[in-house]
């Protein structure tokens, strides 16, 4: 498998549990404190970092620094947009298009040689 296919399935995978780590807790942990939140969000971040930690690793034999920045930021978005409109229940804005036309841009930038 090409390392940057390795490393992108492993930035899904870990941005899946970061994403849950940091926003999940809004929907589910309302009548909780914030300290009962935050050990829950820790606990689901060190199933993340155990996944992440060893991406960027790999992704680094091949890919710039700000090259493996932009594929994360570009998966972190991926993951989010899913997550806000079916998980939490955001509307859908024309503005998730722009946005989208944004982060190409960054893509296009960063990878160019």
């Amino acid at each position: 498998m090409p390392v940057i296919a390795k490393t992108a399935f492993l930035l899904i995978l870990s941005n899946v549990f970061m994403t849950f780590a940091w926003y999940a807790h809004l929907k589910k942990l309302n009548d909780k404190t914030w300290i009962v939140a935050a050990l829950i969000s820790w606990g689901v971040a060190f199933f993340e970092y155990m996944i992440q930690v060893p991406a960027n690793r790999i992704g680094h034999t091949e890919l710039t620094l700000a090259q493996l920045k932009i594929l994360q930021e570009v998966i972190t978005l991926s993951v989010f947009l899913p997550f806000s409109i079916f998980y939490m229940g955001q509307p859908v804005k024309l503005d998730f298009v722009w946005a989208g036309f944004c982060i190409l841009g960054a893509v296009y930038f960063i990878f160019r040689s």
